[in-house]
């Protein structure tokens, strides 16, 4: 009794002890977050090859699991044959085994590879020379399309003196602002280079854009090493995981961890790699679209529609706005085509393609994403927008998990419609009353 007795105040003291070093980390968190915040910042600039590594061979593992499984059915099956006809021994089958797994991996790591620079230099070269010749034919027709709008504006007004007068001051300003800063600012940075003038400041900019060019290159030839070598030992990485979560937890709470994290793979995996298929799919239907009916500057507008609809919910309005005052510039009946043609298409990606790729691999609702967009987008920038979702599916997965595991250990319902208009649960007999039923 004595012993049971001072082992519970034992237990009490260390809990009471881990809570107040937990507080005592928070309250240092947040006076010191400045502190932290860069220590995070040193910490991500180290580590930023094993990121963009990590990130290549989570997007990279599908074409990598596909080719390895492939090679190593055909391989298996064939010695499975040779087997059966020469009857060769148990070791030298284990051998051609690991042959077999060797050559799976040696060959996915070279398509896996190969895929990747095909899909990063076919996209460059297909789209920078006509992103830089998009933006340089916006900037030479700048005045014309000034022009081209104010005259649409003088036109629709024409019935209406005041409001035109009022429009057109407005409009004045606004234009002449834009271009007394692309004269001043813009081209004044632009005169600098070519007069050499401020020497120091050009060197200076100069010298730090090599440098960033050169760390970010350096970053990505290491990020596909680290690749390469994380798409070979994920299977070993995961069972190392494994086994260290089953040496320190019981045996119950280690399969509820593992199954967890099995959740969170597949909810990332679904969800990331299916929006990306997703909005390439929606880029290259704007393109055609666009192409079709004549509208301007088509492929500049594809990638920024497809690139903005990774992002869910806001990422439509994110890629068309811009676009929509690009050409509107450009003709104001064209842009009413051009918003016809985006409302069509993200229709189309909303109700049909959207969940055909993606199906419900999140299960969050219309508010819950909304919601965590907003909350991770602000946190974490364009990178926090396109996670939030898959982000919050897990919360939603881990929060019910505990409810339900709470409500069962009381031997309450774990149903929903359980708990509508309820009043009280009635603690003698366990009866659940609701608003409007009779007393």
């Amino acid at each position: 009794m004595k012993n049971e007795r001072f082992e519970r105040y034992i237990y009490m003291g260390v809990t009471a002890i881990l809570v107040l070093i937990a507080a005592v980390f928070v309250v240092f968190l947040f006076l010191e977050r400045n502190a932290v915040f860069a220590f995070l910042g040193k910490v991500r600039f180290v580590l930023a090859p094993v990121i963009y590594g990590a990130v290549l061979a989570f997007l990279m593992s599908p074409v990598y699991n596909r080719c390895y499984n492939t090679v190593v059915y055909v391989h298996d099956d064939d010695k499975k044959k040779e087997d059966e006809e020469k009857k060769i021994a148990p070791k030298k089958r284990f051998k051609s085994e690991s042959f077999g797994n060797f050559l799976g991996k040696a060959v996915g790591t070279v398509i896996s590879l190969a895929f990747l620079i095909v899909v990063v230099v076919s996209l460059s070269s297909m789209i920078i020379p006509q992103l830089y010749s998009s933006i340089v034919g916006i900037i030479n027709m700048m005045p014309v399309y000034f022009q081209n709008v104010y005259d649409w504006l003088t036109e629709f007004f024409v019935n209406n003196p005041p409001v035109e007068q009022a429009i057109l001051n407005i409009y004045e300003q606004s234009a002449q602002y834009f271009q007394s800063w692309m004269e001043t600012d813009l081209m004044s940075n632009l005169s600098n280079f070519q007069n050499f003038q401020n020497i120091e400041k050009i060197v200076g900019g100069v010298s730090s854009g090599v440098m960033n060019v050169i760390t970010l290159t350096k970053n990505m030839l290491i990020g596909l090493i680290v690749m390469i070598y994380l798409l070979n030992i994920k299977e070993s990485l995961s069972a190392q995981g494994k086994k260290f979560i089953y040496s320190v937890l019981p045996l119950k709470a280690a399969n509820i961890v593992v199954a967890e994290f099995q959740f969170i793979k597949k909810a990332f995996s679904g969800f990331i790699i299916g929006k990306l298929i997703d909005s390439l799919i929606i880029g290259i239907l704007c393109f055609i679209l666009m192409h079709l009916f004549k509208l301007p500057y088509e492929l500049l507008i594809s990638v920024i529609i497809g690139v903005t609809n990774v992002i869910p919910f806001f990422g439509p309005f994110i890629g068309a706005a811009p676009c929509a005052i690009l050409v509107f510039l450009i003709s104001p009946k064209q842009c009413l085509y051009f918003i016809g043609l985006i409302l069509v298409l993200q229709q189309f990606d909303g109700n049909i393609l959207g969940p055909k790729i993606l199906g419900n691999s999140t299960g969050v609702s219309s508010f819950g994403v909304l919601f965590s967009i907003l909350l991770f987008g602000g946190l974490c920038g364009f990178v926090g927008m396109i996670i939030a979702v898959p982000l919050m599916a897990v919360i939603i997965h881990i929060y019910n998990q505990i409810q339900e595991y709470l409500l069962s250990k009381k031997s309450l319902s774990i149903k929903e419609e359980d708990y509508v208009n309820l009043k009280r649960i009635d603690e003698q007999n366990g009866e659940y009353k609701k608003h409007g039923d009779e007393q």
